[in-house]
């Protein structure tokens, strides 16, 4: 009796020409449905490199038919192998692995002759693109299942002690959840039958063949492919596991120390089932080349400026070098105090420029995110105040309107933290560097505004459950973060310990470079008179205390330049900074720091003695 499938075909790289293959009822040694490969199909002539690691089970059987004379050079393909006879194969990827010399999801690239994948036609809803899932075996059964069981075996198993028999395939988790709720009654807290549910869900109603699954075992990754539906065994004494057919990939796994930051964050979380399916470009990668995987794409049909998103996703997070243009524009002394910023981000992900107020440290902080970004869209600014929190700055419970009922409730909000996190780690944007620019970060409560995030600031290849939504979260390698302090408003030294060691500080200030001179500079190249700069050299002269001089960018408006403004400036900006910062000494501001005072004392200094930039103002 034949099976009730059509005729499959599969098309063979470049362009070339389609092999046949009919999908079989029967069940091969892995559990899946086999697949025959018909007489007269065509074969590529060579395979690509990393196909005798990846899939030796394949390469074997396609050296064995090759040797045999099965698959052989023929006039019928000029340029292509061509199958001679009939060959029954485990499965739909192991038929098409033997005849691209590649690693092929059978189940999606045999297609019916008006494009209908293998897949439409198999007991289990299949709907968009493979997935991918790491499964860990259950602690109770002890550390070596994967050894003893599941590599031996070709499976990948999953404990479902106390779920009843008749659970089959596809079952929704509305009645997974029903059925938890009753089979594991109190033997499970809330949060056990919650998370039971997410797995089994996964791995009755999501997982299917074709998918990626990865097995974590003596500090090595492993990974393969399902291969074929659910099935269940019970133990003598009634309890049930859960097992999918898996054809192992490679003949040793792959370090986790060797793999890319992302992939090994992923796999460091507990939970027995984690979808891994945000980072399965890594997985595809694994063990090949840029060129072998751009090869690979383009002979499946991709243009040849397409790159493939294992090769995107893998590559190295640059900042661009500063430019001259940058240096002239931020009006800094030398592009190498630029260069040892960039070099700081890179090194450290997250950096604070302090100093005194008008010192421009929320401008150079916005303008450097947006040139090592690559333009606004790269660039997220929050600021800080005395009553941000947790829950303002990751997430937490606010309350919400229903847009249908109108009706108000708390939900669980994402803040600016985890919103721009998410879109730092999309799979088209993990190359490309994104800022967080924090504004004013000392004057919240960093220990209660961070929290738990406090770890990952540091560890950047390291997971942390979250507080509220119980997830794993992780901070991307391409999130930068640059805050902003006030060293008038709380001393550096006031900051939280773990904070400062998590950061970099770098100091601006009007007694040492970039900002000294700055001023001068900027009116050089405006084409004004120097009168603020040597105003603000010898204000800054009179000040002790150097957290509270006078930065630059008071004077760099251009209300300063028209008639009166500079007196109108003096008055209403920089003499109340002063007046806050000898409060109760009852010191004459005006007499001290006043524009007649400073300019009598600039006109009775000879001109050879005029002050220059950074002169008085204290050591470097």
């Amino acid at each position: 009796m034949l099976d009730p499938y059509p005729e499959f075909q599969l098309r063979l790289p470049y362009g070339g020409p389609s092999a046949r293959g009919r999908l079989l009822s029967e069940k091969g040694t892995n559990g899946s449905q086999k697949m025959v490969v018909l007489a007269g199909s065509p074969a590529r002539p060579e395979v690509v490199p990393s196909f005798p690691v990846r899939m030796p089970s394949s390469y074997r059987l396609r050296e064995k038919l090759i040797a045999d004379g099965t698959i052989r050079e023929t006039a019928t393909w000029p340029g292509w192998l061509e199958v001679i006879q009939d060959v029954e194969c485990n499965s739909p990827s192991a038929a098409g692995d033997i005849l691209t010399g590649r690693s092929c999801n059978g189940w999606v690239e045999w297609k019916t002759a008006d494009g209908r994948p293998l897949a439409e036609f198999l007991d289990q809803v299949w709907a968009g693109p493979s997935r991918a899932w790491l499964v860990r075996g259950p602690h109770s059964v002890g550390p070596d299942l994967f050894w003893r069981t599941w590599l031996p075996e070709g499976k990948v198993s999953l404990a479902a002690v106390r779920l009843r028999p008749d659970v089959t395939q596809g079952v929704s988790k509305e009645q997974l959840r029903a059925f938890v709720d009753e089979d594991y009654e109190s033997t499970a807290s809330y949060n056990e039958k919650v998370q039971i549910v997410e797995e089994l869900h996964a791995f009755f109603s999501r997982m299917r063949p074709g998918d990626t699954v990865c097995a974590v075992s003596d500090g090595r990754l492993w990974v393969g492919e399902i291969t074929g539906n659910v099935e269940q065994s019970v133990t003598e004494d009634g309890s049930r596991t859960l097992w999918r057919p898996v054809e192992w990939g490679g003949d040793e796994g792959i370090p986790l120390e060797k793999l890319p930051g992302e992939l090994r964050q992923k796999v460091s979380a507990r939970h027995d089932l984690v979808d891994l399916t945000t980072v399965k470009a890594f997985i595809d990668g694994l063990g090949v080349s840029d060129k072998e995987l751009v090869e690979e794409a383009r002979a499946g049909g991709a243009g040849a400026g397409v790159e493939p998103l294992a090769v995107v996703a893998r590559r190295e997070v640059e900042l661009p070098e500063p430019t001259e243009e940058l240096r002239k524009k931020l009006h800094v002394h030398t592009r190498e105090w630029l260069q040892d910023v960039r070099q700081l981000l890179d090194d450290e992900r997250q950096l604070i420029f302090y100093g005194p107020p008008g010192t421009g440290k929320t401008y150079l902080a916005q303008e450097l995110a947006e040139f090592f970004g690559g333009g606004r869209e790269q660039v997220e600014l929050v600021q800080f105040h005395p009553s941000y929190s947790y829950e303002d700055f990751f997430e937490g419970f606010r309350p919400r309107e229903d847009p249908g009922t109108h009706e108000v409730a708390f939900r669980l909000t994402a803040g600016p933290l985890r919103e721009f996190a998410e879109l730092a780690r999309r799979e088209g944007n993990r190359h490309i560097p994104h800022f967080l620019v924090i504004d004013e970060i000392n004057r919240a409560n960093l220990a209660k505004v961070f929290g738990e995030l406090y770890f990952l600031l540091e560890y950047r290849d390291r997971s942390v459950r979250l507080t509220y939504s119980d997830e794993d979260f992780f901070l991307p390698r391409n999130l930068f973060i640059i805050g902003t302090m006030n060293t008038a408003d709380r001393s550096i030294a006031l900051v939280d310990a773990a904070m400062r060691r998590r950061f970099a500080f770098i100091e601006l200030s009007p007694r040492i470079e970039p900002t000294r001179g700055l001023l001068r500079t900027w009116l050089e190249t405006e084409e004004k008179d120097s009168e603020p700069a040597d105003l603000l050299d010898a204000l800054n002269a009179r000040i002790d205390d150097p957290d509270f001089q006078v930065g630059p960018s008071y004077l760099m408006k251009p209300g300063v330049f028209r008639d009166g403004g500079l007196e109108r400036t003096w008055r209403t900006k920089i003499l109340p900074l002063l007046e806050e910062h000898h409060y109760g000494e009852g010191l004459n501001i005006e007499s001290r720091y006043g524009l007649p005072e400073l300019r009598k004392m600039l006109a009775s200094r000879p001109a050879t003695l005029s002050p220059q930039p950074g002169e008085g103002t204290g050591p470097e």
